[in-house]
């Protein structure tokens, strides 16, 4: 697996006033401690190394950094580890349903700083697993659903990773290479202010725009038109 082409492909650059910013949702460091396997990826390094290369002005981390919604001493290493990489890169945190404790790590950190969310100008950055705070804003970056597409074609289906767009909300794909995601017609539910979204565009990572989907009319053999 080309790693560097990957974090390539589910990340986004955008300028804000803060400068030139990475943002990427959904690490889930320690993920391989949660899910069974007996293996470890290192996915986490390989991360790092990509920030580094691209060496942005600001990273954003969009929610979920870690798997484990506890603090385990091996979890804690990891984190530890994670930052320390990234050596000195000022980063942002916008907290996430599984990043309990995190507080706790990133206070070791002078470069690290977490938030329930970020406004910058105009433009609101969170992790989208609560009500939206009380701000005016007229754009959102958001995480949380790891959105995915499923082609199905020939009796073959083809899951895919997308970002989603409805209305002024931008949502991420995750960042970790190895979670496939969720069929975007189910996740977008578990963002309280995008439940009842009648429909969103989805992109490949590419830019590629697939099209619109009815999110009103939900169904497993729903087309996008």
């Amino acid at each position: 697996m080309d790693f560097f082409k990957e974090f390539e492909r589910l990340s986004l650059n955008v300028e804000t006033p803060r400068g030139r910013t990475l943002l990427i949702a959904d690490p889930h460091i320690g993920f391989e401690l949660s899910r069974g396997l007996r293996v470890r990826t290192h996915f986490e390094e390989r991360l790092a190394e990509f920030i580094l290369e691209e060496d942005p002005d600001l990273l954003i981390i969009l929610g979920d950094v870690k798997e484990p919604i506890g603090l385990s001493f091996m979890i804690k290493r990891l984190l530890m580890g994670f930052f320390s990489d990234l050596r000195g890169i000022p980063t942002a945190i916008t907290k996430g349903n599984h990043d309990g404790r995190i507080g706790e790590v990133a206070e070791k950190f002078r470069n690290v700083e977490v938030a329930d969310y970020l406004l910058l100008d105009d433009t609101l950055f969170l992790h989208g697993h609560t009500t939206l705070p009380r701000v005016e804003f007229n754009e959102a970056y958001l995480g949380h659903i790891h959105p995915a597409y499923t082609f199905k074609r020939g009796g073959v289906s083809r899951k895919v990773k997308v970002f989603v767009r409805a209305g002024r909300f931008l949502i991420l794909p995750t960042i970790n290479p190895f979670i496939e995601g969720f069929d975007v017609r189910e996740g977008i539910r578990m963002v309280p202010f995008l439940k009842d979204a009648p429909s969103a565009e989805l992109f490949l990572p590419e830019g590629i725009h697939l099209g619109s989907i009815n999110l009103l009319k939900f169904s497993h053999h729903s087309e996008m038109g």
